[in-house]
Formats: structure tokens, C-alpha cells, sequence
């Protein structure tokens, strides 16, 4: 069977799917590309020249799989459900990268950013963050090396994830609120481009999901493929059959999602992105440019991008990573909607059941299969792997508040 690649314009013709490098102008079909001011084009020629050299450098990946064992804490587990599992008569396996360093999938992509950023001569990160899972990876990676970190972040996140901030502070992180627009991951997304345009000598922007202008989707899915790659071959030691029958992930950008795939487009699985309500850029959403890439992106009939709403933080975006507008184009992924009542209910029923209380992200995941189940969209006997991007300490506040 041929091989059929995610990277190449057009729609594939037959053979199997697998994750290569997006196409020299750094598109998944129509979409992704780079859409910056001239100012910011030498800064990302020099971040894909520079990536595309230390991939492609094995004391650089040899390096990268040191640090992500021995200080992230890689390989991750994938545990078996089995309570949860026994209730639903499927066989649930959870991806468990809420037990990472800092707390989430966030660190495998930032320390494969910050190597690289201290391999281009830089001395200090930028980021943005929504859950601030993204800014702790960050300036966690920043203390680590000796660099300087500068993370941005809306002003309603800032509020409703202290605990984040608190931490990338203690870690010595400058958090720089934003205030404009609905204040959240979009406008700190914005923010943070914008500083980069006048910072680009000494610093290097370390975009947290598969966003932003290329090559960032297709370096972070690389960063983040790690996920894919390992439960491919811890579901093939723990299931008779080798694949699960279905791969499923929360999607905002969709940097989880999108490494967890990439191991698995080559399979049978059925793959399930799992968008909030309030921001279906997939399924609500039209063809647009954010961010300096081409995507699905919640607009309105004027082409004004309108405001995303999750329970979540890391899911409050307006659009998609481009990859994920792609194979949803091809009907290779699958992307459904969770409200925020299923998504609180979720996190209860996986913490009751399994000790396990995941991030209110994660939690979309685990109410699609929840839901799916009851209706038959998974049936009886199939096997699930769920990946858990984080734990649930940052949503605590949250989760009390809407108890209250």
C-alpha cells in the first residue's frame, strides 16, 4: 500500500496516511502557511532553518530524549481504566501525560524549544499561555537553562488560573497581563507576536500548541509526537489486537492531539479530537488567517474573528492547529463538541472511578467517550486510548467556584 503523507497540498489519492514535514511553503493542503509582517519572515526562516538542522542532528534528539527522561519524566504510562472500563464494557486506556514535570504535555514541545533557541544563541524565551500550563513549561525551561522568560497572558486567565501565574513567578517569569480584547489566549497570542517583532535578536517566541506561522505546527506536532510514538507501542504490548480502536484528544490548538495522532495515522484507529462547545473552530468554524497561518477559525460574516468560550482555559481559542483542518478535511480525524456541564461531570466520573483527576481540558476527552458510549458510538467491547494532557490542581479554583 502507498504511503500518504498530511504534508502535501491537495487530497491524497489512497494508501495509508503518516505524519511527514508540511510542504515547502509549510502547508497541510490549503492550509497553515505563514502570514507575518516582513519584519517577522528572517525570524521564522531562521527558527525552521535552525529546526530543520537539529532535527536532522542526532546528538540534538539523542540530547532532547535524555532531558525528557531524566527531567521530565518520559516514557509516560499508558494505565488502564479498569473500573471506569468494567461500567462501560470498553476497554479504556489514559495516555498519562498529566504525570510530566510541570504537569502536562506542554514540557515535551518547550524543552525541544528551548534546546533549540540555546542552539540559536538566544537568551530568553517568549510565550503566551491560556491554562498557564504552557507559561510553568516555559519558565520552568527558562530557570533550567539560565534564560530570561516573558510570558503573556489575558487578563480572565490570569484570574481564574492563579495558581499558574503564582508558580511562574516563583520560577522567574515575568507574566505580562493582557487586557485587550476578551482577554484570554487569543489576545495573549497577539501580544506575544507582536513583542517578538521588536525582540528577535536576543529572543526566541516558544509557541505552545500546533499554531502560529510555519514552521511552529510542524515543529510542535514533532515535539509532541513522542505521545504518538510511545502509546503505539504500549498499546501494542497491552492490547491483543496491538491498536486501539479509537484515539481520542482534546483539541484548543489541538499540540496533544496532534502528537498522539501522529502515531497512529497509519493505523485503522478511528481518530476523535474532542473541541469545547464555545470554540468549534472545526465544526463551527470558516476558513480564515490567525495567528500568521490559514486555518478554521470562528469568524463572523465580515471575517472578524469572534470570541471562543470553554470551562478551560487552554481550550478558550477561536481556531485550530492546521493539521487538524486538514485531516478533518479528509475524514481521517473525526472532531465532536463537549459543553461545560459534561466536561465537570467527566472530571468527577474519572476521579471517583479512577483516583485520577485530570485538567478540565483532558476532561472533553473523557465526556465524548462517556457520552459516546451511551449512545452507541462506541460499542461494546472496543478499546480507547484517551490521552490526558494534564492534571486538574490548576482547575480546583475553578471547580469550586462553579459549585459554590
Amino acid at each position: 500500500m502507498s504511503s500518504r503523507t498530511v504534508g502535501e497540498a491537495g487530497h491524497p489519492d489512497g494508501g495509508a496516511l503518516d505524519a511527514r514535514p508540511p510542504s515547502g511553503l509549510g502547508r497541510f493542503g490549503e492550509y497553515g502557511g505563514r502570514f507575518v509582517p516582513e519584519s517577522l519572515v528572517p525570524a521564522c526562516d531562521e527558527v525552521e532553518r535552525e529546526f530543520r538542522a537539529a532535527w536532522g542532528d542526532s546528538s540534538f534528539r539523542s540530547r532532547l530524549e535524555r532531558v525528557l527522561s531524566v527531567y521530565a519524566g518520559r516514557p509516560t504510562p499508558v494505565t488502564p481504566a479498569w473500573r471506569l472500563s468494567a461500567e462501560l464494557g470498553i476497554t479504556l486506556l489514559l495516555k498519562r501525560e498529566d504525570l510530566l514535570h510541570t504537569g502536562s504535555h506542554k514540557i515535551n514541545s518547550v524543552l525541544g524549544q528551548a534546546l533549540l533557541a540555546q542552539r540559536m544563541g538566544k537568551r530568553r524565551l517568549i510565550a503566551e499561555t491560556g491554562a498557564g500550563q504552557h507559561g510553568v513549561a516555559t519558565a520552568t525551561a527558562a530557570a533550567w537553562l539560565g534564560f530570561a522568560a516573558t510570558v503573556f497572558m489575558g487578563e480572565r486567565d490570569i484570574e481564574r488560573q492563579e495558581l499558574n501565574v503564582f508558580r511562574m513567578r516563583m520560577l522567574g517569569a515575568e507574566v505580562v497581563p493582557v487586557s485587550t480584547g476578551s482577554r484570554t489566549l487569543k489576545d495573549a497570542t497577539s501580544e506575544a507576536l507582536r513583542h517578538w517583532v521588536s525582540s528577535v535578536d536576543d529572543s526566541y517566541y516558544c509557541i505552545g500548541s500546533v499554531m502560529g506561522p510555519h514552521p511552529y505546527p510542524w515543529m510542535v506536532r514533532e515535539f509532541q509526537r513522542v505521545i504518538g510514538d510511545e502509546a503505539r507501542t504500549q498499546c501494542a504490548a497491552e492490547l491483543r489486537t496491538g491498536t486501539p480502536d479509537f484515539v481520542v484528544a482534546c483539541i484548543g490548538g489541538g499540540s496533544n492531539a496532534a502528537g498522539t495522532f501522529a502515531g497512529f495515522l497509519d493505523t485503522p484507529a478511528q481518530l476523535v479530537g474532542v473541541e469545547a462547545a464555545g470554540g468549534a473552530a472545526v465544526n463551527a468554524g470558516t476558513t480564515g488567517v490567525l495567528h500568521g497561518f490559514r486555518t478554521k477559525v470562528l469568524q463572523d460574516s465580515h471575517g472578524q474573528i469572534s470570541e471562543a468560550h470553554s470551562i478551560a482555559a487552554g481550550l478558550d481559542y477561536p481556531g485550530i492547529g492546521p493539521e487538524h483542518a486538514y485531516l478533518a478535511d479528509l475524514g481521517r480525524a473525526r472532531y465532536v463538541t463537549v459543553d461545560d456541564h459534561e466536561v465537570v461531570k467527566a472530571l468527577r466520573k474519572l476521579g471517583g472511578s479512577e483516583g485520577i483527576l485530570c485538567a478540565l481540558e483532558s476532561a472533553h476527552a473523557v465526556a465524548w467517550v462517556l457520552r459516546a458510549v451511551e449512545q452507541g458510538e462506541i460499542p461494546p467491547g472496543a478499546t480507547v486510548l484517551l490521552t490526558l494532557s494534564g492534571r486538574g490542581d490548576k482547575d480546583m479554583p475553578t471547580l469550586m467556584e462553579s459549585t459554590r
